[in-house]
């Protein structure tokens, strides 16, 4: 790699949390949620990288150049034949971690449009590159599209890389996010998954996928029946028991609600605001551990990059 960056180039980054699947929509569609990582990031002349971390993650994730936002700044400069510059990476982390609200994900993100803004003005990183970018490190686009462009996403993936459609959450969708204090291993949660499944299954979810695309967009009063899902949350049951119970009981009650990801977080897309309060009593009183209940928007714009100095 021959090329360098500016040093004191410096940028800030906003990224926002995604709940993939959604239901049934396994490693397709993806929402994003107003809840946000925020970041700088500085070129230092002396080569290494400096990391302070607060809110989500403070003294536990990486201070060296193992941090995941550094790998993603490192793995994009070198699409572009740039080196890994000496940084400056503060960040103030809101996201929780290993509960499936796409906390790596976003990390990743933030990394891709980290390295965009470093090179805003020399080369031109666009949406597909980052996408593509974004998705080889993370190895599926369902959580880093809807990072990346806001909204609803459907991601999908091509011989010559991924691609997305973003469309526009009907302004009724209401969601809420049931966090837990447990933590959930994506790469546990997905082991548990079966190579193949039963064909009425694979037709039940196809058919329950399409009718929550029309839901989300146009007609959230279908939401219950668009979240139904038999190809996996069923086989990762047993790894979250009190997840798995709580989306029994909140579903029986009527409020949509699914694994947010991998888990153990649930979302419950409430088809008013008034709903979202109905599913927050019911888990108050249902629960036997602490969950937080966090109220959010669906985030419309995705991630935002500025070039703070040149």
């Amino acid at each position: 790699m021959t090329n360098s960056l500016t040093v004191g180039r410096r940028v800030s980054v906003r990224v926002p949390a995604t709940s993939a699947n959604l239901g049934p929509g396994f490693d397709t569609l993806g929402l994003a949620l107003a809840l946000y990582d925020e970041l700088e990031i500085e070129v230092l002349a002396e080569p290494g990288v400096q990391i302070e971390v607060t809110g989500v993650g403070a003294g536990e994730v990486p201070t060296d150049e193992t941090h995941l936002v550094v790998r993603a700044i490192a793995h994009s400069l070198a699409r572009y034949d740039y080196a890994l510059p000496g940084l400056r990476l503060v960040a103030h982390n809101s996201i929780p971690h290993g509960r499936g609200l796409g906390s790596s994900g976003a990390a990743i993100v933030s990394g891709v449009m980290a390295a965009s803004g470093l090179l805003d003005g020399i080369v031109e990183v666009t949406e597909a590159d980052a996408l593509a970018l974004a998705t080889e490190l993370e190895g599926h686009p369902d959580n880093v599209a809807p990072a990346l462009f806001g909204g609803l996403t459907i991601a999908w993936t091509t011989p010559d890389g991924p691609l997305h459609k973003k469309l526009m959450v009907h302004r009724g969708v209401s969601p809420v996010v049931f966090v837990p204090e447990h933590v959930m291993s994506t790469a546990l949660a997905r082991s548990l998954q079966p190579e193949s499944v039963p064909h009425k299954d694979a037709v039940f979810n196809v058919s329950r996928s399409a009718l929550l695309v029309a839901a989300l967009i146009q007609s959230p009063e279908l939401l219950l029946a668009a979240t139904e899902d038999r190809l996996h949350q069923n086989y990762r049951a047993a790894a979250m028991p009190e997840t798995d119970r709580l989306i029994s009981a909140l579903r029986a009650a009527g409020y949509p609600a699914v694994v947010s990801g991998a888990g153990p977080s649930i979302l419950v897309l409430g088809s008013d605001p008034a709903q979202r309060l109905g599913a927050a009593e019911l888990v108050a009183v249902e629960s036997e551990t602490t969950w937080q209940a966090l109220m959010l928007a669906v985030d419309f714009k995705g991630s935002t990059v500025e070039l703070v100095s040149t």
